[in-house]
């Protein structure tokens, strides 16, 4: 029953993590691209991009779920791990940074999600209401766009590099 619960585990825990890095070098590497080398306006490519965010952010956020329950279950078969702060273990010290930076990257998901996104949202229809100030809160908006989009860049990166140390502590194994 234990191999059957760790398999299932293990098949999960890499089925979320397909979907959510996957997701993003999807939509960084090959439809953002796509986009705005193909429709004809910057209009276009926000609104496919917008449509493309409230279809992935759902699975991004049921990703992080199962990879935390998952990792919890995962963990506790764990043979290598003796104690999570024990650093001189390099199987504990290679785990302890790879689910740092997933949670760097699980808190960069949700404050892009639930902080900085709707506060472009709002500006952006301030500025469709506003003619006076337009120019300058379409300034902003842009600059908080390009911010929003390089904190999915920096999560694209910070995958990356867990996938590796995730390839270094089967390695030590």
């Amino acid at each position: 029953m234990n191999l059957i619960i760790l398999s299932l585990s293990h098949f999960f825990h890499l089925l979320a993590t397909v979907m959510w890095i996957g997701g993003i070098v999807m939509i960084i590497l090959v439809i953002l691209p796509g986009a705005k080398a193909t429709l004809e306006s910057a209009s276009m490519v926000k609104s496919l991009m917008n449509d493309i965010s409230k279809r992935f952010t759902p699975m991004a956020n049921i990703s992080i779920l199962v990879l935390i329950v998952t990792g919890i279950v995962i963990v506790n078969y764990e043979k290598n791990l003796t104690d999570f702060f024990d650093f001189n273990n390099p199987w504990n010290t290679v785990m302890f940074l790879k689910h740092f930076l997933v949670a760097l990257m699980i808190i960069i998901h949700f404050y892009r999600g639930l902080i900085l996104n709707p506060k472009i949202g709002k500006l952006s229809s301030k500025t469709n209401e506003s003619q006076e100030t337009s120019s300058l809160l379409s300034a902003k908006v842009t600059k908080l766009q390009k911010f929003s989009l390089n904190l999915v860049k920096t999560n694209l990166v910070l995958g990356f590099i867990v996938l590796f140390l995730t390839g270094i502590s089967s390695s030590i194994n």
